[in-house]
């Protein structure tokens, strides 16, 4: 998997993935000119959907419905003495069974990026420089 963001102007970069193009950018009060998702949001926004995604896809091989299944993410960075913090909140229809809300929400947890922030899959950033 590669994604690559560009540069166009202030903070605004193109971000490209596969054959999809994003825009990330700062809020207005941060120097940009929120032409899009902050970095930061666009981690909270990976932390939501594959969340929800990875529910959907096992609800979907148990032949559950999930039709309507919402996962909101809120997202403190970290700050002087506190700890990065997300907050999911995970929205199921109404019809699941205590037992299949409970399963869902334990296998939402698994999901790559859930994984990933809390350490549980072994993480490593290379960085590298090449001149233009």
């Amino acid at each position: 998997m590669r994604a690559t963001a560009q540069q166009l102007e202030n903070f605004r970069h193109e971000v490209k993935v596969r054959s999809h193009t994003l825009t990330a950018d700062e809020p207005k009060d941060h120097g940009g000119n929120d032409d899009g998702p902050s970095p930061q949001e666009l981690l909270a926004a990976s932390l939501a959907s594959c969340t929800a995604i990875t529910i959907e896809m096992y609800a979907r091989r148990k032949g559950w419905d999930v039709d309507g299944l919402a996962v909101e993410c809120e997202y403190a960075p970290a700050e002087r003495g506190r700890m990065t913090r997300f907050n999911l909140v995970t929205r199921m229809p109404a019809h699941l069974s205590d037992d299949q809300v409970e399963r869902l929400q334990v296998i939402g947890a698994k999901c790559p990026v859930h994984r990933a922030l809390t350490h549980e899959t072994p993480v490593t950033v290379d960085d590298r420089v090449e001149l233009l």
